[in-house]
């Protein structure tokens, strides 16, 4: 039995498309990632550019979307007759494992107060190395302490070891662990928070998230289902401004932030989402997916440790 579409969902829907439409090739990123990944990783062009009609991308934009995804590296295409599937490509897989994993793991662990410093101060560098370092280190939420010295008090040691490697610096690369002195009085380290990272960005970002989602939890909780295209809508649109927030926010301890810090509660705010429209919304997807392939697989098993734990079938 098919459930009814949810007017007051639908005027939801239409408002936030209409207000905040979100690009092709970025809500591509957003579906692979979210969706396409647990389904075996590949989906053909006609599904894709079904399962991104409702957010007002037509398939002249998706085609477009996917062909600069696979230009830049994103993206492999595969070709079968007069029909294309798009995969991701296993160099970028590193790439959508950090940003998801960033996603949908609670963030913010207790801090032990040491400190991740990275000095490039090795005359070896090429200006190419250099400034692939740099992005990457930034990206992971890395400060620029000091010319050639980047610092993180939160940082994760096999993804500071997979970045070096690949940017092909590790052998030039002093990386040590850093705690404030207590016999010395100095200014504390905590201090290097507002002058290396740009938070208030951050928040505002936050704000406006939490602003945008507020009300879905209210409308959700008004029924017993949720008809499946709503559910993907919601949970498309959810991960996508979530995950633009998220890929800015620099991960420091919740010690070193400043108080009522929004980004915990737009985490939990997403979690209590995600968790009301995932099933629905992955019987959408399965039902456009198998369109074209009848054998596309379940959702792997990974996809249920999102969000701390999520309930399988």
């Amino acid at each position: 039995m098919l459930t009814a579409k949810s007017p007051a969902i639908k005027r939801w829907l239409d408002h936030q498309i209409e207000e905040n439409p979100p690009r092709a090739k970025s809500v591509v990123m957003t579906l692979f990632g979210d969706v396409i990944a647990p389904h075996g990783g590949q989906v053909w062009l006609g599904c894709l550019i079904e399962l991104l009609a409702p957010f007002g991308i037509n398939d002249r934009l998706v085609r477009t979307s996917v062909f600069r995804l696979a230009e830049e590296g994103w993206l492999d295409a595969q070709r079968e007759g007069r029909r294309s599937r798009y995969l991701l490509n296993p160099s970028s897989a590193h790439r959508f494992e950090r940003a998801y994993q960033r996603i949908y793991t609670p963030p913010y662990r207790q801090w032990k107060g040491t400190w991740t410093l990275l000095l490039a101060t090795s005359s070896t560098f090429t200006a190419e190395e250099r400034a692939n370092l740099r992005k990457e280190l930034l990206w992971e939420g890395f400060g620029l302490i000091a010319p050639s010295v980047f610092g993180h008090p939160n940082a994760n040691s096999q993804t500071v070891e997979e970045i070096l490697k690949r940017v092909g610096v590790e052998d030039r690369v002093f990386v040590c662990d850093a705690v404030e002195s207590k016999s010395i009085s100095t200014r504390p380290l905590r201090d290097l928070v507002s002058q290396c990272w740009d938070l208030e960005s951050v928040s505002a970002d936050y704000d406006r998230f939490i602003q945008c989602f507020a009300a879905l939890p209210k409308l959700l909780s008004a029924r017993k289902t949720v008809a499946p295209e709503q559910a993907f809508a919601i949970r498309t649109l959810l991960i996508h401004e979530f995950r633009r927030v998220q890929l800015h926010d620099q991960q420091l301890p919740l010690e070193l932030l400043p108080e009522n810090w929004p980004g915990k509660t737009a985490y939990e705010l997403c979690s209590q989402i995600y968790r009301s429209t995932y099933e629905a919304a992955d019987q959408h997807v399965l039902n456009v997916l198998k369109h074209e392939d009848d054998a596309v697989p379940e959702s792997a098993p990974y996809f249920y440790q999102r969000f701390g734990g999520l309930v399988s079938p």
